[in-house]
């Protein structure tokens, strides 16, 4: 059996056995790779070859009408792509910078490869890819949540061309395997075959909006959700299982104290995000995710770094709480 023949079985049971409990609320299928999504910027791509698999990574490349000459990159997070970007990229335009974003691949419009064995090291390698092709030397970096892990790695592979860092509520800012039960990669696929629309929402609710819902959080759950009726998702949900691995095996919280950029670190203080959490003994749990905590630890550790922590804001922000993220991030971008 070929291995889109394997995800398409899967699915089929999974949607016999959930479609009558849930088709007053499954979504519009949106594509595997979003085709039915316009983003709020132009798209391009650029080609990869990665371990003998011919990809393609989505960009988008936003220029302002008044350039000050420097760049930022945007990094999504796990359960995110670059489109939730829209509004931060807007007003860096308007302050004279050029953003890119790019979707990883496995995210958002980019390739969602067959079989991959998925790094930190890999995405950056990708990421250092796009921005040759576009000619692009020295950048300011901005990484929320899993896209936090990633710029940290990137700005130690790569520390000259980083100026500076951007870390927006990162996840990785402990080592969740010291405590967390390891989970297998095919316990997390078989958790992520179980997403709908009801346990998307209800993950976003509780952990990033204190559950207080509004209509402008509506686009992050729909997209994840017209997905899961795709007939090919399985194939995403196997490529979430692997970067859940990467996520929880490939720790940067060690090497903080080797990042030489300047760096921000806006920390939103409702935050408990933990990988695997619910599976950490009792008497652990309530140490794991500890984000007023961590953000202090981890800006000691960083040499030259600034932390702002924003009072009753969870793991999300840019989203939740736009004016409070983007005041700070101009200023800093500006000294």
């Amino acid at each position: 059996m070929t291995v889109n023949n394997f995800y398409r079985i899967t699915l089929l049971f999974l949607l016999i056995g959930t479609s009558s409990v849930h088709a007053q609320h499954r979504q519009v299928d949106v594509g595997l790779n979003l085709e039915g999504i316009t983003y709020p910027f132009a798209e391009h791509y650029i080609s990869l070859v990665n371990q003998g698999e011919q990809l393609r990574m989505e960009y988008m490349d936003v220029k302002p009408a008044q350039a000050n000459g420097k760049v930022v990159v945007l990094l999504h997070g796990k359960n995110f792509n670059g489109a939730y970007w829209e509004q931060t990229a807007k007003t860096l335009a308007d302050n004279g910078y050029r953003v890119v974003i790019p979707d990883q691949t496995g995210f958002g419009k980019s390739s969602k490869p067959q079989r991959i064995q998925y790094s930190f090291q890999l995405l950056a390698k990708n990421t250092k890819a796009l921005l040759d092709s576009l000619g692009i030397s020295k950048i300011f970096l901005l990484g929320h949540s899993m896209g936090g892990m990633l710029a940290t790695r990137f700005t130690l592979m790569y520390p000259d061309l980083v100026d500076k860092l951007i870390l927006e509520n990162p996840i990785g800012l402990e080592d969740w395997k010291t405590v967390v039960p390891y989970i297998s990669i095919e316990e997390w696929y078989h958790d992520e075959l179980k997403q709908n629309y009801e346990r998307i929402k209800a993950y976003q609710l509780q952990f990033y909006y204190d559950n207080k819902w509004k209509k402008e959080y509506d686009p992050w759950v729909d997209m994840l959700a017209g997905v899961t009726n795709n007939i090919d998702y399985p194939r995403l949900a196997w490529n979430s299982a692997l970067l859940y691995d990467m996520i929880f095996t490939q720790p940067v919280c060690y090497e903080f104290a080797n990042i030489k950029a300047s760096t921000l670190l806006i920390i939103g203080q409702r935050d408990r995000t933990a990988l695997g959490k619910a599976k950490a003994p009792k008497e652990a749990q309530q140490n794991l995710g500890n984000y007023p905590e961590l953000g202090k630890k981890t800006s000691k550790v960083i040499k030259n770094a600034t932390l702002v922590e924003l009072e009753g804001i969870g793991h999300l922000p840019h989203i939740e709480a736009y004016d409070r993220f983007i005041d700070p991030l101009i200023e800093f971008l500006a000294k």
